[in-house]
């Protein structure tokens, strides 16, 4: 038998929704869209993601704005939020998820310090949250949490909306 786990379930869902995921990466690298395309079947309901590490792809693909970037900086709740809603919007998805933070192990700092993740979320009926995240651990330890916080939040948001 095997083990349901999130992305197998969040999969179940969109499907049996007709939903179409799509996600923007910063710090996780493209770890939710592997984790997501690792179920069979995803393509009928992922649409795909960017991952946008450098500022200048975050405003370019998905329309963060620069002033966004200059006051909060990129590792930021309105960063995430722009992040999701954008590639939302490019990627004619009907949810998105992102990620934007330091795994480290240099990048911290007593503000921002490494292990800081902001995930958003965006749905397209303009709802739009963010969840600030610290996790522990070496920079793949920081990732894999990430890439689950943000599965999780998906599961979340469409577990409440039955």
């Amino acid at each position: 038998m095997i083990k349901k786990t999130v992305e197998i379930d969040v999969g179940e869902i969109l499907q049996k929704r007709g939903l179409v995921l799509a996600t923007a990466e910063s710090c996780t690298g493209g770890m939710i869209g592997e984790r997501i395309t690792d179920v069979a079947g995803s393509s009928g309901y992922y649409a795909g993601g960017v991952i946008a590490y450098s500022n200048a792809v975050k405003v370019a693909l998905l329309g963060v704005g620069e002033d966004v970037l200059e006051k909060h900086g990129a590792v930021s709740a309105p960063v995430a939020e722009a992040m999701a809603v954008g590639v939302m919007e490019r990627l004619g998805a009907d949810i998105a998820v992102s990620t934007t933070g330091i795994a480290g192990p240099s990048g911290g700092s007593e503000q921002k310090p490494v292990g800081l993740v902001f995930i958003g979320l965006a749905v397209k009926d303009g709802f739009s949250t963010v969840q600030e995240c610290r996790f522990e651990g070496n920079r793949t330890k920081v990732r894999m949490a990430a890439s689950q916080a943000a599965l999780e939040m998906i599961q979340h948001y469409l577990n409440s909306c039955r």
